[in-house]
């Protein structure tokens, strides 16, 4: 059972250390095609922001997000990889930042092809954040199983 709960965290976490190590290949001067394709998409969002709660998002270079995007997936994808929670928390963290950003499915026409592609990979997104959750439920659990075990049991005479 050890050996296939880790290749199943190291086939989970090749999605984000891949990911991670195409944006580090790609960063150049300006962050890369991946900054490049978060500009237009950021804008959107706070205008979303902006129009429906009256908030607004303070300034921010999108290469600085694209670093913290890659260490969010890189680090938080090997440390998943050993079965650390703190790995899961990072992956948990990105998706959640980037998946209503990324992938907008609802600012497209629902008879659109972009609409299509974008809710699939939405779609794509939470269901690897339900397999996150299910992993910490999980972790959690097992502690708890295990602390419930190990109580001093004692002897009778």
């Amino acid at each position: 059972m050890g050996f296939l709960s880790f290749a199943g965290r190291v086939l989970f976490a090749a999605i984000f250390i891949l990911a991670a190590w195409q944006k580090v290949n790609d960063f150049g001067e300006d962050g890369g095609g991946a900054a490049k394709a978060l500009i237009p998409k950021i804008a959107i969002f706070k205008s979303h922001l902006h129009n429906t709660l009256g908030l607004d998002l303070p300034e921010f270079q999108t290469k600085h997000a694209m670093m913290v995007a890659i260490a969010l997936e890189g680090i938080g994808g090997i440390l998943f990889i050993f079965g650390s929670s703190l790995g899961a928390h990072m992956l948990l963290l990105f998706l959640a930042a980037v998946t209503p950003i990324m992938h907008d499915f609802y600012n497209y026409d629902f008879s659109s092809p972009d609409y299509v592609l974008h809710f699939m990979q939405f779609l794509k997104n939470l269901s690897l954040f339900g397999a996150l959750l299910f992993f910490l439920g999980m972790k959690n659990y097992n502690i708890k199983r295990m602390n419930r075990t190990k109580s001093i049991k004692t002897k009778s005479a």
